[in-house]
């Protein structure tokens, strides 16, 4: 991170709500490179949160906000009383997440006359929309009204995929961006010796190591996944596909494995991903929908061959966001690190990753691809410089 104190003395208040994973990474990175800077950092949050990634270590200071996850009135009336207090003495305030967003709207507005209209009774408020809905019904229709608050009432807003940043401007923001969200600084790649133990402990031996890391849940895409495995465990010699994570859908999946005998192993969290990485032979990312995925981002800094979905963040992520349709899948270096499928197609997704296992100079191309397209991604402090130069111009400092 820089060591310049651009931002000395500056109140910076970060909100966010449940995080299980990147959202919450992501907010310790920025919390600790916003007080490098001489910020002086607030981190509003569940208690969860803290525990989890530790933001008082990062420099920050921690205060606990019960953000539920989902709507819940008299918890979320209780979360805007008390956020109300926390951010009074903030210069800028900003907030991860839809439903984050949405409460520290009302925390820091005045209703103006008019349906769902705003005007800031606080500090400026940057809001950093880290996901979509993929559901229907009553969620998508809350969603829809959160995102309503977020688009009159929000400073700036962030997005971290070109869906996300249009969608807010469909809603009226006045002022929208392309969010910054890089994976932590990488640690030395694994050796060799790393691949071939972890090839062991998983019992592969000669077969191809497919990987899927992620969350188990709906956004995903893991039942698309199984649908190719069946199809994979007709090859000679039948691919593991080894999935790391835990989630909601982690039984139903489980028995899906077990009453179809598919080649799939779920390996539970795990804290091994680069070693992962390094003995996998293709990762895979199915999601239904992505933003910037950490994992896409260490899958390319790993050099490894890649197949993912062609949704929100990713294309952009590997090069590809300009690719015509029908164009080519792989068109050089810095361009198109990986094969990209529609989202729920499990044939088209056995095609590719078949490919990549049957064609080793493919592999090799996707894999030298990624590892130069890493190379050009954006870093922590990308990421801090972009949030420094907002809050500055969003409370009129110029340091």
């Amino acid at each position: 991170m820089a060591d310049n104190r651009d931002l000395d003395g500056l109140r910076v208040a970060l909100v966010l709500g449940t995080s299980a994973g990147g959202v919450g990474r992501h907010v310790r990175s920025v919390a600790q490179g916003l007080a490098g800077r001489g910020a002086r950092v607030l981190v509003c949050g569940p208690a969860g949160t803290e525990e989890q990634f530790g933001f008082g270590g990062a420099g920050a200071r921690f205060a606990e906000v019960d953000l539920a996850d989902r709507p819940r009135p008299l918890h979320d009336a209780r979360a805007v009383v008390r956020l109300r207090s926390l951010l009074r003495g903030a210069d800028v305030v900003h907030a991860h997440g839809l439903r984050a967003g949405a409460l520290a709207v009302a925390a820091g507005a005045r209703v103006a006359p008019g349906p769902l209209r705003f005007s800031r009774g606080g500090p400026p408020l940057v809001v950093t929309l880290h996901n979509t809905v993929i559901t229907g019904g009553r969620t998508a229709a809350v969603y829809g009204a959160l995102e309503r608050v977020v688009a009159r009432g929000a400073a700036r807003v962030l997005g971290v995929s070109p869906d996300l940043e249009e969608r807010m401007r469909s809603l009226g923001a006045g002022s929208v961006g392309h969010a910054i969200v890089p994976a932590p600084a990488p640690r030395a790649q694994p050796g060799p010796a790393v691949r071939a133990d972890l090839r062991a402990e998983l019992g592969v031996g000669e077969r191809p190591l497919i990987l899927t890391v992620g969350r188990l849940a709906e956004q995903k895409g893991l039942p698309a996944l199984l649908d190719a495995a069946a199809v994979w465990a007709g090859r000679t010699p039948p691919p593991l596909v080894a999935i790391a994570g835990d989630g909601p859908l982690e039984d139903d999946l489980r028995a899906r494995i077990e009453a179809e005998d598919l080649p799939v192993r779920l390996l539970g969290r795990r804290s091994d991903v680069p070693g992962l990485l390094a003995a996998c032979d293709v990762a895979v990312v199915p999601s239904v929908w992505e933003g910037q995925p950490l994992i896409v981002q260490e899958i390319l800094r790993a050099g490894r061959p890649l197949v993912a979905t062609r949704v929100g963040g990713i294309p952009g992520m590997v090069g590809a966001a300009e690719r015509p349709a029908g164009g080519a899948l792989l068109q050089g270096p810095e361009s198109d690190a990986a094969l990209l499928v529609p989202a729920g197609d499990a044939e088209a997704l056995e095609r590719a990753v078949s490919r990549v296992l049957d064609d080793p100079s493919l592999a090799a191309r996707l894999g030298s691809a990624a590892a130069a397209r890493s190379a050009l991604l954006p870093g922590e402090e990308d990421a801090v410089d972009q949030l420094a130069s907002i809050y500055r111009e969003l409370t009129g400092t110029r340091r």
